[in-house]
């Protein structure tokens, strides 16, 4: 079987995204999922992605992580399927497709791409760290000089902690520097650092909100992949219309 499969990334973090209307992919072969993202044998990627119909919305997302197991939401690659689906003509510029996690608005404005997150209520705070779900969850650490710190160890011994024994959680680290807020990301079912995490960079902008470090609601973001911005509404009681914006750029075609 020939499959035809698009290349995207999000400020680094990159995808392979197969327009699977027809449901011809077997979306239960996790072993086909985890090598086709295998970079050394594969065409490598931090994820995969399924574009389906939907009898109610634009089109409905499946997102699976390089392991080759299905995921929640990825909020990168979100952004880069509603440009997808625009370069194939399912959508123009507004559209409300199906995730995992629900039904999301997006939006495309001049080549920046935007996708509305689901609320968040429910915010564990302690010092200088929170522990949220934006569509996934997330742990998010504030530290000092974040340019050197060791994410891959100290991501990986909090992933795998006892604490968040079971699915696992998705760890980030922050900075504010000059108004900017800098994240990295160690990404469950990657077992590494990302280049950038979009519901990790939402979490991550939420949280130095939370803890009252930044108190403008919309917040630039900085990773390690490109630059992001967070926008969302505060009731002190839960955050509300929360939207993810940034680039989603197409890399290239190809036939498997």
């Amino acid at each position: 079987m020939n499959i035809k499969f698009y290349k995207y990334h999000g400020t680094g973090n990159d995808f392979i995204i197969i327009d699977d209307r027809n449901k011809f992919f077997d979306h239960t072969n996790f072993k086909l999922i985890a090598s086709l993202c295998k970079r050394s044998t594969g065409v490598g990627a931090d994820g995969l992605i399924l574009l389906r119909s939907h009898d109610k919305f634009d089109f409905e997302m499946l997102y699976f992580n390089s392991n080759g197991y299905e995921s929640t939401l990825c909020g990168n690659g979100a952004r880069c399927i509603v440009s997808l689906a625009n370069k194939l003509g399912i959508i123009k510029f507004n559209t409300v497709f199906q995730a995992i996690d629900g039904a999301h608005n997006a939006k495309i404005t001049n080549n920046v791409v935007s996708i509305q997150m689901n609320d968040v209520f429910s915010i564990e705070k302690n010092n200088n760290m929170c522990v949220l779900n934006t569509g996934s969850p997330h742990y998010v650490k504030l530290v000092d000089d974040i340019d050197n710190f060791d994410v891959y160890n100290n991501g990986r011994q909090l992933r795998n902690s006892t604490e968040f024994a079971g699915d696992g959680i998705n760890v980030n680290f922050a900075q504010i520097k000059s108004n900017v807020l800098h994240v990295r990301t160690y990404e469950r079912g990657v077992e590494a650092e990302t280049l950038s995490c979009g519901t990790g960079v939402v979490a991550s902008a939420i949280s130095v909100h939370r803890l009252s470090l930044i108190k403008n609601n919309v917040i630039d973001v900085k990773t390690m992949g490109g630059n992001l911005s967070v926008s969302f509404e505060n009731n002190k009681q839960y955050y509300q219309n929360i939207w993810l914006s940034g680039p989603a750029i197409f890399v290239y075609s190809g036939i498997i």
